[in-house]
């Protein structure tokens, strides 16, 4: 039985002749997410900001404009609501309410719902609060710095692996590879204004996962061409090893994709920032082990000796 493959054999794509395009669009987006996060910010949740969330059900599609300006003469600090699935769908962030003595912080907190769930009541009617959740600022604090650690720690566990198993030029190709999708990552979720959250922190996590998997295949095949063809130009070598993989390559992500487009339609509006993040992530871990981690191989000096021979795994 044949193995599915929508890619033809002996494919001859010169993926390094193009590699300065790819710099060009990689560099891009780098530049572009500091600038977004620089100018516009990242729209941080309550996990690593404290406050307030609420989600609310109403009988009737809220007027946002109207019942935004309402609640911002409460007095609570900037309120932030917008549509969570359908019209009558609606969550509602409470920034953290300032200390005042003798008073707890989560007592402040409950007074400030206590007051927004009055007011909703004469602006709307019946209201369903469906959830309430509340983060105070220490947590919050510690929260932000923990998802910094993780996403160092996880990207120092991937070079050591990536260099104990292979040479340090690749687990180096590998995390220069990986700080783009990270960075292009937050680009997007800076771009587009999304929730970010410890959920956020997951998904960047989950494509370093993803895109390390993919790297990790083609290096496999870039070392076993190495050593049969010891000859060979080095960019033909790499881009035999990159053709060789690319069907595997491109059916592990239309697979993964087509996952994700499930979860799209039928998850909710719950997860579909997350699930939107994650699409994004996938071509963008894919486009880099492609274009990225084995193009930058051909800077970094790799080893063509008989000590190259492939180890056991």
């Amino acid at each position: 039985m044949k193995s599915l493959s929508f890619i033809p054999q002996n494919t001859q794509f010169d993926f390094i002749g193009i590699r300065w395009i790819a710099f060009i669009v990689s560099i891009t987006m780098v530049l572009g997410t500091f600038a977004l996060v620089g100018v516009k910010g990242l729209n941080l949740g309550i996990d690593f900001t404290g406050g307030t969330l609420i989600e609310i059900r109403t009988e009737q599609p809220a007027d946002l404009a109207d019942l935004r300006q309402t609640l911002n003469n409460l007095d609570l600090g900037s309120v932030s609501i917008q549509e969570f699935g359908a019209p009558e769908d609606l969550m509602i962030r409470i920034p953290e309410q300032k200390a005042q003595d003798g008073v707890a912080p989560e007592d402040i907190q409950k007074q400030a719902v206590e007051v927004l769930k009055s007011t909703l009541t004469e602006k709307l009617g019946t209201v369903d609060i469906r959830r309430v959740e509340y983060v105070g600022p220490q947590v919050g604090e510690e929260l932000k710095s923990q998802a910094f650690w993780a996403i160092v720690f996880a990207l120092a566990g991937i070079l050591i692996y990536v260099g104990f198993r292979f040479e340090w030029q690749f687990g180096v190709a590998a995390i220069l590879a990986l700080l783009h999708d990270v960075i292009s990552i937050v680009g997007f979720y800076a771009l587009f204004g999304l929730n970010f959250d410890l959920t956020a922190v997951a998904c960047v996590l989950m494509i370093a996962g993803y895109s390390i998997n993919d790297t990790v295949v083609i290096f496999d095949r870039i070392r076993e061409t190495i050593v049969k063809h010891r000859k060979m130009p080095l960019p033909d070598l790499l881009n035999r090893a990159i053709n060789d993989t690319l069907s595997r390559t491109i059916v592990t992500g239309i697979t993964t994709l087509l996952a994700l487009l499930a979860l799209w339609l039928f998850g909710g509006e719950v997860i579909r920032e997350f699930v939107n993040a994650m699409l994004f992530g996938v071509l963008l871990g894919t486009y880099s082990s492609v274009f990225m981690a084995a193009p930058i191989l051909l800077y970094l000096r790799i080893r063509r000796t008989p000590s190259d021979s492939p180890s056991a795994s």
